[in-house]
């Protein structure tokens, strides 16, 4: 079935946040700010003001770290906008949904139903996914303006909060939902009912680097 495509604002009442399914395809629209390790540990643990009104101007939180540089005048240039691995700030999460009132994470790779059960579900939020990697010349054309950049002398350019002002920007994939389901975890288990068949036939193979095997089920990965 073709995934439906769906534009979400970056501020979703519950009930858009709710009608969301695994696998929908979206576009968002509004303010979205980046915050990573830098911000969590600045506005958590070193209890620092945000200086943003949260979630009233947006309640999506961007893994990434945008190619970007500020202009000796003030103004910003910036060309992509490149998701980085989310499972490296889950342990923030809880408290920084908490606190934030973010309904949207983002970025790449996800977590386990696991994680979302226990962190996204009590929030009422969900993840989105990055589709693909290379992704971010695409996104970055989802980025109307830079609306400010908050910390950026006290974190450097890669870990501030930047502010931007999206239109259309994806494409996203809904990874979680309000059940803690999985996607990615979803599509492992439907491939895995019939990875036996794939491999039916095949020979062992003649020669193996260390720790190989020809047992199809020991994956390195799970």
């Amino acid at each position: 079935m073709k995934p439906r495509q769906i534009r979400l604002s970056t501020t979703p009442s519950p009930e858009a946040i709710a009608e969301l399914r695994l696998g929908d395809i979206v576009y968002l629209d509004g303010l979205m700010y980046t915050a990573r390790e830098g911000v969590y540990m600045r506005a958590l643990e070193k209890k620092a003001n945000i200086p943003m009104e949260l979630p009233a101007e947006s309640a999506a939180n961007f893994h990434c770290s945008p190619a970007a540089t500020i202009r000796p005048d003030g103004t910003f240039n910036m060309g992509s906008v490149t998701a980085t691995a989310s499972f490296r700030f889950a342990k923030w999460l809880p408290e920084w949904m908490e606190k934030s009132g973010a309904k949207l994470i983002v970025g790449k790779g996800g977590m386990s139903s696991k994680d979302y059960k226990e962190y996204f579900v009590p929030n009422g939020a969900v993840y989105l996914s990055t589709v693909g990697y290379g992704t971010g010349a695409l996104l970055g054309r989802g980025v109307e303006n830079v609306e400010a950049v908050h910390w950026h002398e006290e974190l450097g350019m890669a870990q501030a909060m930047w502010v931007l002002k999206c239109s259309k920007m994806g494409p996203f994939i809904v990874a979680s939902d309000l059940q803690g389901n999985c996607l990615f975890e979803r599509e492992n288990d439907r491939i895995a009912e019939n990875l036996e068949r794939v491999y039916e036939g095949t020979k062992p193979a003649v020669l193996k680097r260390f720790g190989e095997t020809d047992d199809r089920t020991d994956e390195v990965i799970g």
